[in-house]
């Protein structure tokens, strides 16, 4: 929601699989640098890549392959706080911003019934951890302590940051 429109939006070709033993922040900033990196751009361009990892603990909630993963990672997160990391990588020439958010997020206990409705909604596709806080899993959740705009996509706020440090005027545009 900062009123900037990208002139492109290129989707990096990258392996997202994490390393043995890799902590889910040090992954999730991984991950955002790789994808910075895959991105060509002439050396006055402004990029910027993010990743978003849901984790519980130690362990890492990709995206779902299935319903029956998206299934299991509801299971998993049905009552519990858990971690969604939001890494942002901005690069203009050969100069990089980056910036890893951190945001706790608890979960209701779910019923059966929501948690099959859920599944059959297939909202759960293409989301890490399996849910999204602004469909209609946000019901499932009652209490966050960090970046709401972070655990939905971007962090606001450390976006602006970055663009700015990037010489892209956010703020006075006409």
């Amino acid at each position: 929601m900062l009123g900037l429109v990208p002139d492109a939006v290129l989707p990096p070709e990258i392996d997202e699989a994490p390393r043995r033993t890799e902590l889910p922040g040090a992954y999730c900033a991984r991950i955002a640098r790789e994808k910075l990196a895959a991105i060509p751009a002439n050396p006055d361009d402004v990029v910027l890549c993010a990743d978003t990892t849901v984790a519980l603990g130690r362990r890492i909630l990709g995206k779902p392959v299935d319903e029956v993963e998206a299934r299991a990672f509801l299971d998993l997160l049905s009552g519990r706080r858990h971690r969604v990391y939001t890494a942002l990588a901005v690069r203009r020439g050969d100069k990089v911003w980056e910036r890893l958010v951190e945001s706790r997020v608890r979960m209701k206990r779910l019923s059966q019934l929501e948690r099959e409705g859920y599944i059959a909604s297939g909202d759960w596709q293409g989301k890490a951890g399996g849910y999204s806080i602004q469909g209609p899993a946000g019901a499932f959740i009652p209490w966050i302590s960090g970046s709401h705009s972070a655990i939905v996509g971007l962090p606001l706020a450390e976006t602006a940051h970055l663009l700015q440090a990037a010489g892209l005027p956010v703020w006075g545009r006409s």
